[in-house]
Order: structure tokens, then sequence, then C-alpha cells
């Protein structure tokens, strides 16, 4: 069932920004689609990675968010500097957690790479302890991958 849900959000982020060449209206809209989409989240967006170590806001929904984040830092930033997905089943566990929202209790974050480089990460926050499985994590993971196509800066 999960399977179906990130098949279908990919295919949809895939239609919502064919032919739209502006990077920051595609990651604007791909965000909207799976915070209205996923249930029991409470922040979902990206941030872009700014001076080549260190993540910046990008388009996201929820409450307002940590503006920057070095790499090696919190979630966000171990998933940019590692290039692997983190999934977090209790973040209070995760030593130097990054506490932007004191709701949220788990998190996913999946690094997007476009020639080796982490230029930005989707990060999924939720309420819930545990809200996160392997499969959740894969199907962010997919969609990151394919953000990794879009039109971003040389």
């Amino acid at each position: 069932m999960k399977a179906q849900l990130y098949s279908d959000l990919l295919r949809q982020s895939q239609a919502i920004t064919e032919g739209e060449p502006n990077l920051i209206a595609n990651l604007a809209n791909i965000s909207a689609l799976l915070y209205d989409t996923v249930d029991d989240i409470n922040w979902l967006g990206f941030y872009l990675t700014d001076s080549g170590n260190e993540l910046v806001l990008g388009p996201f929904q929820g409450k307002v968010a940590c503006v920057r984040i070095p790499f090696g830092k919190g979630v966000c930033g171990v998933g940019a500097q590692s290039q692997e997905t983190q999934c977090i089943k209790n973040v209070h566990e995760f030593e130097g957690h990054i506490a932007c929202d004191s709701a949220s209790n788990s998190e996913i974050v999946a690094p997007i790479v476009v020639n080796g480089i982490t230029v930005a990460v989707l990060d999924i926050d939720s309420p819930s302890i545990g809200r996160f499985d392997n499969e959740d994590a894969e199907g962010f993971q997919k969609i990151a991958d394919f953000c990794s196509t879009l039109n971003w800066p040389k």
C-alpha cells in the first residue's frame, strides 16, 4: 500500500514539474503535494546547499523552520554530508539533533545528489515517534532522486 502511495507521488511530482524550468517553483509544488498527501507529518521541505558545506532553508510546508544547518549537524546535516537517507524513529535519541519544532518526534532526510555533490535534502518530520519505516525512507528517497533531475544551477 505504501509502495503504491510513493509510486503515485513520484508520478505526480513528475507531472507537476514537466516543462517548468524554475527549480524553486518545482520544489515548492513538490513540497505542497507531499505535505498535503502524506499522513501524520508536521513539516516537509527542502534545505538547499549553500557555500558547499551548509544547508539553507528552501521551499517548505509547515511552521517556521531553522534557516541554516551545517553539514554533519543534526539529521539534515548528517544526511547531506553522508549522502545517505536518514530514517530516525525518535529524534530525541539522535545525538546532535537540532530541534526546530519541539513537536517533531521522528524524521526522514533524503539527500539530493547531482554529479556526486549534495545539492539539497528533502526533510520530513512527524509528531509521532516511530512514524517512518524503511518503506517510507525508500519512497521519499526515490522522490529525492527525481528531484536531482530538476534544473539545478551549475
